[in-house]
């Protein structure tokens, strides 16, 4: 009789148990079946569906190209992969902003097409409108603040955000509007790691950093660069725990040769 190891899931409260008792969320990208089993049978708290997939799944130079139908594959896919760990699924520009009602309808498919648990919105009061519609349909909301990718083009760069006291001061300000209207958790890009601590500890919402220090309440990289997938990508904020591009790489010239050579296959390797 084999007996079944009932895997818990992690859900929005389990996000907030973990804040509240100080144990870190750990939280990484996945764009389909394969990679969101390993990294889900891994241990991960959450997965990130991002719309960085634009760059890492597609070789879009930004994230804005990536329409919403992409996401929705994308994030079906994670979703088939996943076991534990709460997944989390971007919603991609143009399919919120400035359109509460396009907002909710966005939100809507996301869940019932893919089967995600939450999304990811970035902006503060600006969404305001879109994220409370979003929440009054009982959809989980991450924010996400400093550094919001999809404005790229209004920034101009993707440097560290919020190094002004005004920018740092409407950062703080969204942060506590996020939380009043309902988000469940926050996501903070590039911005000075003392004013990330002092954002999570000014909410009592999960704060998820990426190259926002460590005083934060959990950490969020994009898998492709964690792994050393991509190679040109190299932020301070990175660690590589893998070198994936050549070891793939160094594994195909092997298997090049072998064809060429008539070494694969061999005798052990027919019918």
């Amino acid at each position: 009789m084999s007996v079944h190891k009932e895997v818990k899931r992690v859900t929005t409260n389990t996000l907030q148990e973990f804040k509240d008792s100080g144990i870190k969320i750990s939280m990484l990208t996945a764009y389909d079946f394969s990679m969101a089993r390993i990294i889900d049978s891994a241990g991960i708290d959450v997965i990130l569906v991002g719309d960085s997939a634009s760059n890492v799944m597609a070789g879009h130079e930004t994230t804005l190209p990536i329409t919403l139908d992409q996401m929705i594959y994308h994030a079906s896919s994670v979703v088939r992969g996943v076991e534990r760990a709460l997944v989390v699924v971007d919603l991609p520009f143009g399919s919120y902003q400035g359109n509460s009602r396009l907002a909710l309808e966005s939100a809507i498919r996301i869940m019932k097409e893919a089967g995600a648990h939450a999304v990811k919105l970035e902006g503060g009061a600006e969404i305001k409108e879109s994220i409370v519609r979003i929440l009054t349909a009982g959809i989980p909301v991450m924010g996400h603040l400093g550094l919001t990718p999809q404005s790229i083009y209004k920034f101009g760069t993707y440097t560290v955000r919020a190094k002004e006291e005004a920018e740092a001061q409407k950062l703080l300000e969204d942060a506590a509007l996020l939380q009043e209207i309902g988000c469940f958790s926050i996501v903070l890009e590039k911005i000075p790691a003392t004013l990330a601590t002092k954002v999570a500890q000014s909410v009592h919402i999960p704060v998820i950093g990426i190259g926002a220090g460590n005083g934060v309440d959990g950490q969020v990289l994009v898998s492709h660069d964690m792994l050393g997938i991509t190679k040109e990508f190299k932020p301070r904020f990175l660690r590589r725990y893998l070198n994936m591009y050549d070891e793939v790489q160094n594994a195909v010239k092997q298997y090049v040769d072998d064809v060429k050579s008539q070494n694969f296959p061999s005798d052990k390797e027919q019918y």
